[in-house]
């Protein structure tokens, strides 16, 4: 998700692997321990930095799950790489701008988070003291995007699962 790491999927990650599935994390773009420069983030950018990995680790097909921009990231890789993904599960992610209450980064929760993500991001980042920039830097991104359409998402013709919890900040429940 947006600010955290691969460290949130800690729990989870043995839950998979005793069923079977073989499970790689990533941090997305200037995420936890992932570098970040000054390009411009997009949607897109950080699906090629998922495609690009699993290009490296010689996958061709996955089946993502990703929470908030992590589930927005699958969305992109299903509309626009559909070849590369089984299924999807994609938790807590809008496909546009529509889907976010408003004001959800006042919600006493999410301050919290970001917070929470800034502590992190100063343990983990190679860039510890540019916190302040990575944050204004996605927070750009999250102005204008996602940008899906009725048509992309139609499209998407890979097994798909969209889920939220009923009490989200961010997602208006109508929109999941």
């Amino acid at each position: 998700g947006g600010l955290s790491s691969s460290d949130y999927w800690g729990s989870l990650v043995p839950a998979l692997t005793a069923q079977g599935f073989q499970v790689i994390v990533a941090d997305s773009r200037g995420h936890g321990r992932s570098t970040r420069s000054d390009q411009p983030y997009s949607y897109d950018l950080m699906s090629s930095d998922v495609l690009a990995l699993l290009d490296h680790l010689k996958i061709p097909k996955a089946d993502p799950v990703g929470w908030s921009d992590g589930g927005i990231i699958g969305l992109d890789i299903a509309i626009h790489h559909p070849d590369r993904l089984n299924r999807l599960y994609a938790y807590g992610a809008n496909s546009d701008l529509s889907g976010l209450k408003p004001d959800f980064d006042k919600h006493p929760t999410f301050a919290a988070f970001i917070e929470r993500a800034g502590t992190e991001y100063r343990k983990l980042s190679k860039t510890p003291d540019q916190y302040d920039s990575f944050l204004q830097q996605i927070s750009q991104m999250w102005a204008t995007q996602p940008d899906f359409t009725a048509d992309q998402l139609r499209g998407i013709k890979g097994r798909t699962a969209i889920a939220d919890g009923e009490y989200d900040e961010g997602i208006k429940r109508e929109h999941t």
